[in-house]
């Protein structure tokens, strides 16, 4: 290519065009008075693709009240909470729940920084400008993640209602914490490739590894609060229920009979509240796992619709460097066709439970007005220029990875039985969206949504026997490695 700076330089005359041609039409002009007024996207808005996407569904998950995840990049925990909360309400009866997202990221910042000096011991060998540990060293405790962390970390600590370990100012605002901690694990990395240089052995770089962890682990506490180790847990169960022996919530005795009506009205009105009760004085966070969430976080698995030529489809893959929890493993998936990938979202949905998932947010969505369709965004108009980027390409150049976890809570079919919109359930607020629930398009999901959390029941055959294999290994900033925020 040529290196005169002339050639490369945008020319007088050029511009003298492109301003004619832009004065010239008239769109352009209505165009520009939008969009400098209202912004882009609200001159974009198109209302017949606001018109074909109701809110209604012909398939709908009751849940419960709408979180809020602020200003973190806890997205990922909050859908993962969000999908087993939907369980546990309706398997003990409650008109509402929410797990403690705060008492996951207090153990998720001190797993991400063990795991990150681990992997500074890992890569002691490594110039501090070579890819891989420029990958290491980008956000060693940074906020973001994927449902295996989530799964991680609720092996190892358990989970607890959000009344045992309320949200912080630096929970819900985490940037102050997570720059300082990110500091000072950088100097902890620096410390310990000096220490190595100057010859210390793998139990001398370990035993300074743990006492750097009691600094983290004071950071955390300081921020945050330290984490419960017993709690107390009450609850309520809904009117038409009672609790067995055992805590769990069940139906009146008398209903289905003839008395039934009478049971009810002939309960004396006291204003008391009468509703069974749910009550546990000091269990712990793994105890109250294992009984009160009906589902194992081990029988879920990731599947990714990548459809790039180096991610061959049907295929197991590992990603290197991606563990929070250092003994819990890197993350794996599952990289599938189209067609694979939404029939396991349809069953798992059809079935009555909710589904975990990841994409690009920022696409061709109104965070307000909650739309994710192309068809709604119209900045093709807009610009007067199309927008024809596939899946593919979106990955390969990175102009659409993951980045943002929500929940699917309901689905649209069409007559011919193939869905048209998804009903999805996000973390930012009920004064996003419509009362914090979002519509997406069928075109919109296959676009942009690219990993699904499936339990294995839903897995066809082919995709099953797919978790028996030996992973295809990729490295950390490869496309489908990007941590949803």
């Amino acid at each position: 290519m040529t290196t005169d700076a002339s050639a490369r330089a945008i020319k007088p005359e050029l511009l003298r065009t492109y301003t004619e041609d832009f004065n010239k039409d008239r769109a352009n002009l209505i165009a520009a008075d939008a969009a400098v007024s209202a912004g882009v996207l609200k001159a974009a808005t198109d209302y017949r693709g606001v018109r074909a996407l109701p809110r209604d569904f012909s398939i709908e998950l009751t849940q419960g009240s709408i979180t809020n995840q602020e200003r973190s990049g806890r997205c990922w925990m909050f859908a993962s909470l969000n999908t087993l909360r939907y369980e546990l309400m309706h398997r003990w009866n409650l008109e509402d729940f929410e797990f403690s997202e705060t008492y996951l990221f207090f153990w998720d910042a001190m797993e991400k920084s063990n795991t990150y000096l681990e992997n500074v011991l890992r890569t002691l060998d490594e110039a501090t400008d070579s890819r891989l540990f420029e990958a290491i060293n980008w956000g060693p405790s940074d906020d973001g993640g994927w449902w295996q962390m989530f799964a991680a970390l609720v092996n190892k600590y358990g989970l607890v209602p959000k009344s045992a370990y309320p949200e912080s100012e630096n929970s819900r605002n985490s940037d102050d914490f997570k720059q300082y901690l990110n500091s000072k694990l950088r100097e902890f990395a620096a410390e310990l490739r000096r220490h190595s240089a100057a010859g210390a052995g793998e139990d001398e770089l370990r035993a300074l590894k743990d006492e750097y962890m009691g600094t983290v682990y004071r950071i955390c506490a300081v921020a945050l609060g330290e984490p419960p180790e017993k709690f107390d847990f009450f609850a309520r169960t809904k009117d038409d229920a009672e609790a067995d022996a055992d805590g769990k919530a069940e139906s009146c005795k008398c209903e289905g009979k003839s008395d039934a009506k009478a049971c009810k009205s002939d309960k004396p009105k006291t204003g008391k509240d009468e509703r069974p009760q749910i009550r546990e004085i000091g269990i712990t966070p793994l105890e109250f796992y294992k009984k009160y969430v009906p589902v194992d976080v081990n029988d879920f698995v990731t599947l990714a619709n990548a459809p790039l030529k180096n991610r061959p489809f049907n295929q197991r893959y590992r990603i290197r460097f991606s563990a929070n929890v250092a003994e819990a493993g890197d993350m794996e998936f599952v990289n599938v066709p189209l067609d694979v990938f939404k029939k396991a979202a349809l069953d798992q949905l059809t079935a009555g439970h909710p589904i975990w998932f990841a994409c690009d947010c920022t696409q061709f969505a109104l965070r307000k007005d909650g739309f994710f369709d192309q068809s709604v965004v119209r900045v093709d108009q807009l610009f007067g220029t199309e927008f024809t980027g596939d899946k593919a390409h979106g990955l390969e150049y990175g102009d659409s990875p993951s980045n943002h976890a929500m929940t699917f809570t309901g689905v649209n079919l069409g007559e011919d039985g193939k869905p048209n919109r998804w009903k999805v359930e996000n973390s930012w607020g009920k004064d996003a969206g419509k009362d914090g629930y979002y519509v997406m398009s069928d075109a919109w999901f296959d676009r942009y949504v690219t990993e699904l959390i499936i339990r294995k029941e839903y897995l066809d055959d082919t995709t099953r026997a797919l978790l028996a294999a030996e992973p295809v290994e990729l490295d950390p900033w490869q496309p489908l490695t990007r941590r949803c925020r």
